[in-house]
């Protein structure tokens, strides 16, 4: 009797089994689902918007080995809003459209100038959207944009979205902006949104631009002097005024907001020779410790000081030029702090008085000017950030190469 009633609890326990496990395997089996790696959304001449997806086929790195790239495919479709398109792109390939490894979300300028918060509120409310997804407003169409997203180093597109914006801890000229970012900013009453901003090297033109240092960290995404294969790329960011685009922001102006943002572990410039007229000296900066940041509100208007601390390094040589000398390298201290100063003023107040947005979220330290956060809102800090004032202090230590030291 007991091996009968142990049998019939096996079978009842397989059924149930069974019956747990079945749903999922039809649906979530990786045979039953495309996976997107990247979006893209224009506006349509037919519908609202053109959604573009990126697909990409993981059993075809197995296939065709790690000597070759790992083939992707895009398909765009017309709709009325993002959840429409993926209903009808789902019809369309006969596989359930699967968001979860989604790593990028591209914006076309178009799009982005007449604001995306829906757009924003429709894909942060989608549970396979991850908040960690990189987002981009193109300066092209965001579908050309996907076109020419190639890993030119990189075997799969998967692996090359994920370290894109790696660049921004040693460069600073873009950052590691995410949509979970966007949407905080979005409803945040102490900052702004911004993304990357994205565009695509024209290999059939020539870059007419100079070739000085000023020049170099002025360049953004659409407008470098790169030069080769047509491909993306990732430089300067896009400024939002709540969820309209409203500028942009180059090379040098992208590092003074990660420098602000103590997003930056390091960073090449060139800051004037003070011993040569109309020479550069390149030199790696460190920051010491993230900035000291005050915001002081004087007869309701806000007051931002701002200090920084930095080392640094000779990082190009010039002959005959005594770099272990004790008094020069005090110059070419003063020449960065002197450099530094200028630039990161004329960054805040382009954001303040040009762009009108708080992208650095200062009001998030203003906030300890009010009481209660109601009196903070009823200051509307968002508004009264283009009134600021700004005061900025640089006290960096440069030192010569570190393959050049007393004997």
């Amino acid at each position: 009797m007991k091996k009968i009633v142990k049998k019939i609890f096996i079978i009842i326990l397989i059924i149930m089994l069974l019956l747990a496990f079945s749903k999922s395997y039809s649906t979530l089996n990786v045979d039953n689902l495309s996976v997107v790696v990247a979006m893209g959304i224009d506006v349509s001449d037919k519908n609202n918007l053109q959604i573009s997806f990126q697909f990409t086929n993981p059993s075809s790195v197995s296939e065709s080995g790690t000597s070759e790239q790992s083939p992707s495919i895009i398909y765009s479709v017309d709709a009325s809003s993002i959840s429409s398109g993926i209903n009808l792109i789902n019809t369309y390939i006969g596989k359930e459209v699967n968001l979860s490894h989604c790593k990028v979300i591209t914006f076309s300028e178009e799009i982005a100038s007449t604001g995306i918060s829906d757009e924003i509120y429709t894909l942060i409310n989608d549970t396979q959207i991850r908040p960690s997804t990189n987002i981009v407003i193109s300066k092209t169409s965001a579908r050309y944009y996907l076109e020419h997203s190639k890993p030119l180093f990189e075997n799969l597109i998967t692996k090359y979205y994920e370290v894109f914006a790696a660049s921004s801890s040693y460069t600073g000229f873009t950052s590691n902006a995410t949509i979970g970012d966007f949407f905080n900013s979005l409803i945040c009453h102490s900052c702004e949104p911004y993304a990357i901003l994205g565009g695509v090297t024209n290999d059939s033109t020539e870059y007419s631009g100079t070739t000085n240092s000023e020049n170099d960290t002025s360049t953004k995404s659409n407008a470098s002097s790169l030069s080769g294969q047509s491909t993306a790329e990732n430089t300067g960011l896009a400024v939002f005024k709540d969820d309209v685009l409203v500028g942009e922001l180059n090379s040098i102006e992208t590092l003074c907001f990660s420098i602000i943002k103590n997003q930056v572990d390091g960073f090449l410039i060139s800051v004037p020779n003070p011993n040569k007229t109309n020479s550069y000296i390149d030199l790696h900066v460190t920051p010491l410790s993230a900035p000291d940041i005050q915001v002081k509100i004087l007869n309701g208007t806000p007051y931002i000081s701002l200090n920084c601390r930095f080392t640094g390094r000779i990082y190009s040589m010039e002959d005959n030029a005594d770099y272990l000398n004790a008094n020069l390298l005090t110059e070419i201290s003063n020449s960065c702090n002197s450099y530094l100063e200028s630039i990161l003023t004329e960054y805040l107040y382009k954001t303040s008085k040009s762009l009108q947005s708080d992208i650095n979220g200062f009001g998030k330290t203003a906030r300890k000017n009010f009481f209660t956060l109601n009196q903070f809102y009823n200051y509307n800090w968002n508004e009264k950030y283009k009134d600021s004032f700004f005061k900025v202090s640089i006290n960096s230590s440069i030192r010569s190469s570190s393959l050049l030291t007393e004997s």
